[in-house]
């Protein structure tokens, strides 16, 4: 199969989100399975910064009465062909942001249609987020070409069809009121990053006013769980760990812990269960019910407590609060370092994800990874990944609690406590984690299948039409 992959982000040389993950590693694993796997994206003002670019484009086209250049390299590390679709607008060292950003990303989905007409046509154009949504609309009656879009993040919905209708060709048969809504009704097929995402979505709860459209198409929607690069996440051969260590070496990890405990400032007691967080500090998150119960549970326990993150200032200032009356037994890390997250994933016991909705998280997959266990709050993709722990069954992965509420919580965060008393019950859970499969091959596995069915001869096929117009 050929397959063209639209997107904003591309892992490692452009990443903001989960998006950039997606992208950037799923499309080598495809490649290595057979398919040729193509990336275009934006050509950024910084991205000479991080890879070689050719000063010679391959090919010029036009879209919104402007002219862009097409630039082909390869995504680093790999053997994936990347084109960079190069205008002035995306001159400006920064991927969002801007008073015209629907304006960007507009021509972008209609330079990236054009180029998928007239320079290599795919047998499929994998989409991502409303940057790209115009994509399935425009080629909804092309019947070669077939469309997946994929939602990570449902909330961004992208400009309304009468400021589309300002910009390019706004075909009459869309009447969906904004970009996001277009690409639902007429993708071939919609794909979240985890199966349980992909119904709630459909409920009012989560739908962000689509759910009707989405339980309307609920037929074409399909969910399939982002993965992580064992490779790359291995606490066997991770250097940033002072101690590297897998299932066979679990108790040498505890040399990790105490190297932690040194780092951010916590007291070095390896008996203490340290409880972290690496999280935007954002509502999303859970942070609206980790902070109403923190200080009850540092006091009723002698646990620790680490944060890193960056976010909204309300958090990070109650959150900084809190730690300086709790001085060696919390600690606040308001930054991004991946070395850092690294770390805490190996020396930490357990990992806390209480988000009120997560389309799909690697987080909790990466804390498993390095036997760090999972507290979280049963939603999205957190369903698909973790497990409840069943100490008589000797099953599950994870503590898990239903309820978007500080005592559900807070219940879980005791029962955690409890039970890492019990230390040889606690490995065994720890082991368990360690032995999941998150990797990129599962999940490329299902995507192949999700491609192969809507090229089916027996998938309904529309007459076809002209290229979109530009205007």
């Amino acid at each position: 199969m050929k397959i063209l992959f639209v997107a904003a982000e591309a892992a490692p040389i452009a990443k903001v989100g989960g998006m950039g993950d997606v992208v950037g590693t799923l499309t080598p694993i495809l490649r290595k399975m057979g398919h040729d796997v193509r990336i275009l994206m934006p050509y950024y003002g910084f991205l000479p910064d991080k890879l070689e670019i050719p000063e010679k484009s391959v090919w010029q086209g036009s879209a919104m009465f402007q002219t862009f250049d097409i630039f082909e390299t390869v995504l680093p590390g790999t053997d994936v062909p990347l084109y960079l679709l190069g205008h002035a607008a995306f001159a400006p060292r920064r991927i969002y942001q801007g008073d015209d950003e629907p304006w960007r990303f507009t021509f972008f989905a209609n330079g990236g249609a054009q180029f998928a007409l007239n320079y290599w046509q795919p047998n499929v154009i994998h989409c991502h987020d409303w940057h790209t949504g115009m994509i399935p609309v425009w080629m909804y009656k092309t019947p070669e070409i077939k469309t997946v879009f994929t939602i990570h993040n449902l909330a961004y919905q992208g400009p309304a069809r009468s400021h589309v209708e300002e910009m390019a060709w706004c075909p009459p048969y869309m009447q969906e009121n904004n970009v996001m809504a277009g690409a639902i009704q007429f993708a071939d097929c919609v794909n979240t990053v985890s199966p349980t995402y992909a119904k709630q979505i459909q409920t009012p709860e989560y739908g962000e006013a689509l759910d009707a459209l989405l339980a309307l198409k609920k037929d074409k929607i399909v969910g399939v769980v982002n993965g992580i690069d064992p490779d790359q996440y291995n606490p066997a051969t991770d250097s940033n760990l002072d101690q590297p260590f897998s299932i066979e070496t679990l108790d040498q990890r505890v040399t990790n812990k105490i190297a932690l405990q040194k780092q951010v400032g916590l007291e070095v007691n390896s008996g203490a269960f340290l409880v972290s967080m690496v999280t935007r500090l954002v509502e999303q998150k859970g942070l609206d019910i980790v902070l109403p119960i923190l200080e009850q549970y540092l006091s009723y326990t002698g646990d620790q407590f680490l944060v890193l993150g960056t976010g909204e200032e309300r958090y990070e200032t109650q959150l900084r609060e809190i730690s300086e009356r709790y001085p060696g037994r919390m600690s606040v890390q308001l930054l991004y370092n991946d070395g850092l997250s690294r770390r805490i994933y190996g020396g930490s016991d357990a990992f806390l994800m209480p988000s009120r909705f997560e389309p799909c998280g690697i987080s909790q997959m990466m804390a498993m990874r390095y036997g760090c266990v999972p507290i979280v709050r049963h939603t999205g993709g957190l369903v698909d990944t973790v497990s409840p722990h069943n100490p008589i069954e000797k099953t599950g992965t994870g503590y898990c609690f239903n309820l978007y509420e500080s005592l559900d919580l807070y219940t879980s965060l005791i029962r955690a406590s409890e039970s890492y008393l019990y230390r040889e019950t606690w490995k065994e859970l720890q082991i368990r984690g360690m032995s999941q499969d998150f990797s990129w091959e599962r999940s490329a596995r299902k995507y192949i299948q999700l491609y192969q069915d809507i090229l089916s001869p027996t998938a309904e096929t529309l007459p076809s039409v002209t290229s979109p117009e530009s205007k």
